[in-house]
Formats: structure tokens, sequence, C-alpha cells
């Protein structure tokens, strides 16, 4: 195992070496460096570092389009790039992320060569994976009567689906179990709606209410039937037909998953990054609702307990893990704790709210109620909803 920081020279050696044909990221959305309207984001210090020519690399398409170019400097085939993270159109994005980075870098040939060349398939991939604390390390070291630095715990179930462009490759990965799908996208956005989405919201509601861990959300009757609710009758109607898959086996293969006493979960993980994750999770599905004249009552908790949350932890003076923390903080900052102004706020924040859905009435009028009742400290009244 290589690791940058230490082995610089010889990550970028392994990344363009002609024997490596798969080059696998796994990072969080906020890992790509990417603008809300998906393009490589030149205005983040690091990209900037980075496209200077400093080695080595600070950012993952830094490290990829060094790595790239090295390759086609030596005459060499491409690799095939595989994105595993919950990024929503992860192949394609990561994919214009590395030619405009290519371009901005003043190596038009490069850019047309990797526009050309390189393959990016979509993917979706999905098992939960707590971070790693001290208790999995004891527990581990007491187990395993060894120490580990870095455990990782991982729930049985594991599902990987990506798109069928890897040619030479694919035998191999469907014998692994991989699904190999024309559309990626159906299976992502069940993925990212009724699992991320409900995981959010059991996150932000759940924080509110005192929980700290997933399993301890679910046990709460009022929050679980909740999120069920909302995963059946809101979630699920965004979303269309898909051959293989089931929305109602799956939605109760997740609920299953939530309720496993082996996971611990921490609801603070989840909800970390929360203007990156609630874009995809819950705005792009509240979008559609609005579009298709339903109700987005229940849509909106995971929204407002967000903004909650958000205004909490900044006039608690406590960190806010988000790349837009100090912009969140000082909206929370100014909340007063009215709804109709604390929401309006939220609203007028572009990163996270299109100006279409932040002048949607009923998204306004959904969101100052379910505000108001959190605020309130009454979570049944909106868990009722």
């Amino acid at each position: 195992m290589l690791t940058a920081p230490r082995s610089p020279d010889a990550v970028l050696a392994r990344l363009a070496d002609p024997a490596v044909r798969i080059v696998s990221a796994t990072v969080t959305e906020k890992g790509y460096c990417l603008t809300p309207a998906g393009d490589l984001d030149l205005d983040n210090p690091q990209v900037r570092r980075d496209l200077d020519g400093t080695l080595p690399p600070q950012t993952l398409v830094g490290w990829l389009v060094e790595g790239l170019r090295r390759r086609r400097a030596a005459g060499h085939a491409p690799p095939t790039v595989i994105s595993c993270d919950n990024l929503s159109g992860n192949g394609e994005r990561f994919r214009r992320s590395a030619i405009q980075f290519a371009d901005a870098a003043g190596h038009g040939d490069l850019a047309r060569w990797i526009e050309g060349e390189v393959t990016f398939p979509d993917t979706m991939v999905d098992s939960i994976t707590p971070a790693t604390d001290e208790a999995l390390r004891a527990e581990a070291a007491e187990r395993l009567g060894l120490v580990d630095a870095w455990p990782v715990q991982r729930e049985r179930f594991v599902q990987w689906v990506v798109a069928d462009e890897l040619g030479d490759h694919a035998r191999a990965f469907a014998a692994a179990g991989v699904t190999l799908a024309g559309d990626v996208a159906a299976f992502e956005r069940a993925k990212l709606r009724l699992l991320n989405g409900a995981h959010s919201t059991l996150a932000y509601v759940g924080l509110g209410m005192g929980y700290e861990s997933v399993f301890e959300a679910m046990s709460d009757k009022a929050l679980s039937g909740f999120v069920e609710t909302m995963m059946r009758k809101d979630m699920a109607a965004t979303l269309a037909p898909t051959a293989g898959l089931d929305p109602s086996a799956y939605i109760a293969q997740i609920l299953a998953r939530f309720r496993n006493p082996a996971i611990v979960h921490k609801l603070a993980q989840i909800a970390g990054d929360g203007s990156q994750k609630l874009p995809f999770r819950l705005l792009a599905p509240i979008a559609e609702t609005l579009a298709a004249g339903r109700r987005v009552d229940r849509l909106v908790v995971g929204v407002a307990a967000w903004m909650r949350f958000v205004r909490r932890q900044a006039l608690a003076g406590a960190t806010i893990v988000d790349p837009l923390s100090a912009e969140l903080a000082a909206i929370g900052r100014g909340c007063s704790g009215v709804a109709s102004d604390d929401v309006a706020a939220f609203l007028a924040f572009r990163p996270v709210f299109t100006p279409e859905l932040a002048g949607a009435p009923r998204l306004r009028s959904s969101l100052e109620t379910a505000y108001r009742l959190l605020g309130e400290r009454h979570p049944q009244g909106v868990l009722g909803l």
C-alpha cells in the first residue's frame, strides 16, 4: 500500500504504470472540488495550487490528471477510472472535471485525449460503513489479538452497480458480483433518495431529539415510522419503474439495515457536509414533487432539521463539518428563531438552494411549519405530518 503524502513519487509512478488498468476513487462529495453547477471549482485554493504545476498534487483531480499526463507522454494506454462514492453522476462529473483541469492548466491536447480516450463509467455503491473511532479500535484489538490503527466496520450488505462500459474488464467485475447496468442513474436515484435521503432526515431530526446513532433513532417508533412513511409515500413516487428494482422490497431492506444494532453509525457523521449532500438527497426529490403538484410536507422535515442543526452548532460555537462551514455558521448566528426569517436566510444561500426552489411558495410554507415545530421541541407535531 502506498500513501500519497508519504510516497508521492511512487504513487505518481503507479498511476502512470501501463500495468495498472483500473484507477478507482473513493471520496466524499466535496473531494471532487466542484461548484454547485458541477464544474471544477477554479477558485478552490488547492485546485489553483495544482493548476500551477506544483508537485505533489493536493486534489484528487490533480493526482489523476498528472498520472494521465505521464501515461500519454510515455505512449501508454489510459486506465479505466471508476468512482466509488455517493456523488450523483460520479463518472461523468469526474471526467468533466479532469478535462476542465487539463484545459485550465494549459494542456489542451491532454484534455482532448482524456475526452476521447479515458473511460469514466458512472457507478452506484452501497454498504453502510461508519467512521472508525477508538471504540472500534479497542474492539478490533480485543477480537484479533493485534493492534490495527485503522480497522473498518461494514455491514454485511453490499451492492455495486457500474455502467456497462468496462469492455474487457466486464466479465471479471460481473463474476465478483457487480451489476452491470445500462442505466446506473435509476439505481443511483433510488439509493440517494431512499437510503441517503432517509439517513440525512434521521440524522438531523435524531440529533435534535438527543439521539447519537442510527440504531437509537430507529428505536424511536415515531421517528422510524415517519421515515418509513416518507420513503414509501413521497420518495418512491419520484422514482421511475426500473428493471431489477423493486422499491417496496428495497425500502424494507433499508429499514432492516438501519435497525442493525451491531452497526454503530453516528448521526453526527451522516450530518457532515450537508451543503453537499442535501441537493441530491432531499432537494432534488422535493423539486420534482413540487413540479408534480404533490405535497412536500414530509420531505422538507430533514431540510428544516438541517437548518436547526446549523443554527444550534453556530450559536454554540461548535464545529460545522462542511466545506461551506464559515458561510453556514454566519447564517446560523444571524438566525433569530423566527421561522419565516430564518428559513428566508437559508433559502437565500445559493450554493444550496436554486432561485427556482427558493422562490417556491409551497416549499417556503412547508419549511416554515417544520422549522417552527422542530424549534418548539414538538417532534411529534412534525413526525405526524
